[in-house]
């Protein structure tokens, strides 16, 4: 049977489903699948949009923020007229999907309505109107944070910055981790940042699920969908493909891999073709800080490592079959990769931790969070978020402009108004 046959998704505007209604029982209290209570936490302060109406007429689209899900759904900065509050709209034509881009959707949104913590961006209002879907998500006004490496922090960012970051996506990915998930997209453009600092992960659609049949698999064997644009952040042993699976910690591998990405401003491994990365990462091949040379001398063959510091949103904006530079902008363009740096013993600590070639070797992520480089989190409330941010700025909302209309020019260049394709500005799913 069609996705578009199912009475949730039609093409006669559907109501949403009632979240609140269907947790009140549970008293926002779920068991994890290691036996032990979890509290389910929803969006804080201006970030909460669950009290907003299913209605498209009460929206008005300001601007376009980029593309999403294969090209297939347009994500618009939009305005509530009845609050004035500011949201993200995806929007998806449902005619032009194929029957396994429907099911990946309701999977996401399926999902987002069972997964409640206050660092997962989650579709908390989705609703019909024709044929569009509308999936409406707070509005992440610094965007992500591939698009900072590239628009603001061409170097790298701050380790304050990055220890903001890391501790809010290792709060999300415990809590999946928990729950008897794997995420399998962790990079930096599923990383987001709202106006008031909060950090959310995103790129739910790659979530997978480790139970079956009411108990916790060791491991899955499962390759993510669109793998070959993943492919610089996944794990040796999801890459691998063997009878030994793998399991959560395959996503401690991809922070590791993230953070490398915030300090340098460039992915590692992004710029071979994509078998040798893969023997590359099987054998054992591990990537550091710039401080420390990245692979063991003369095991490259003489391929030099790119010192280009190429766009790491390349998920979304070049082709899957590619892994090498993205032809979007001129070389000179492009932000340059720093020269070597002295990072703290306690970040080099965590890179180590992260990167181990064996799973059972890398710490879970609720260990993690006790690590050494986590304690200057203490250290930055609300108010001391935005000194880690300088120079960056939130969206504006751009006052009676067409959807088509980028942000007005009064206030410096964000994160969406750069000369990246609109997808790789704004990626919260793909």
């Amino acid at each position: 049977m069609s996705f578009l046959d199912c009475s949730c998704i039609s093409h006669s505007q559907v109501q949403p489903m009632d979240i609140e209604e269907r947790y009140e029982d549970t008293s926002h209290q779920f068991r994890s699948c290691d036996g032990s209570e979890y509290t389910l936490q929803g969006p804080a302060g201006g970030d909460d949009i669950t009290g907003l109406s299913p209605e498209p007429a009460h929206y008005q689209l300001l601007s376009e923020l980029g593309k999403g899900f294969n090209n297939l759904s347009q994500v618009s900065m939009a305005r509530h007229m009845p609050t004035g509050q500011l949201v993200a709209v995806k929007q998806t034509n449902l005619d032009e999907c194929t029957e396994e881009e429907l099911l990946q959707l309701m999977n996401e949104v399926l999902l987002s309505r069972l997964f409640r913590h206050s660092n997962l961006l989650t579709s908390r209002l989705v609703f019909c109107s024709s044929c569009q879907l509308w999936v409406l998500t707070p509005l992440m006004a610094y965007g992500s944070a591939d698009a900072l490496l590239r628009t603001f922090f061409p170097d790298g960012m701050s380790e304050s910055l990055i220890a903001y970051l890391l501790h809010g996506v290792l709060k999300a990915l415990d809590y999946l981790h928990r729950m008897g998930y794997v995420h399998r997209g962790v990079k930096a453009s599923h990383i987001l940042l709202s106006e008031e600092g909060r950090v959310y992960l995103s790129g739910l659609h790659s979530v997978y699920s480790m139970m079956r049949d009411g108990k916790r698999m060791r491991a899955v064997f499962d390759m993510p969908h669109h793998s070959p644009a993943l492919l610089p952040w996944l794990s040796p042993e999801l890459l691998r493909q063997d009878l030994h699976g793998y399991g959560v910690k395959s996503d401690i591998y991809s922070l590791g891999i993230v953070a490398c990405e915030l300090v340098s401003g460039r992915v590692p491994f992004q710029d071979m073709p994509p078998t040798q990365m893969l023997l590359q990462k099987l054998r054992g091949s591990h990537c550091c800080l710039l401080d420390v040379a990245p692979f063991p001398l003369g095991e490259l063959g003489g391929l030099k490592v790119s010192r280009s510091g190429v766009d790491s949103g390349i998920g979304e904006s070049v082709a899957t079959g590619s892994l090498t530079h993205s032809a979007t902008a001129p070389p000179t363009d492009r932000p340059q990769s720093p020269g070597p740096k002295n990072h703290s013993a306690t970040l080099h600590s965590l890179v180590q931790l992260c990167l181990q070639q064996q799973p059972e070797r890398r710490p879970s992520a609720s260990e993690l969070l006790s690590h050494a480089f986590f304690k200057q989190v203490k250290r930055h409330t609300g108010d001391s978020f935005l000194s880690l941010m300088y120079p960056a700025v939130p969206l504006s909302c751009p006052e009676d402009r067409p959807v088509s209309s980028p942000p007005g020019p009064t206030r410096p260049a964000s994160p969406s108004a750069t000369a990246e394709p609109p997808e790789a500005a704004w990626d919260f799913s793909d």
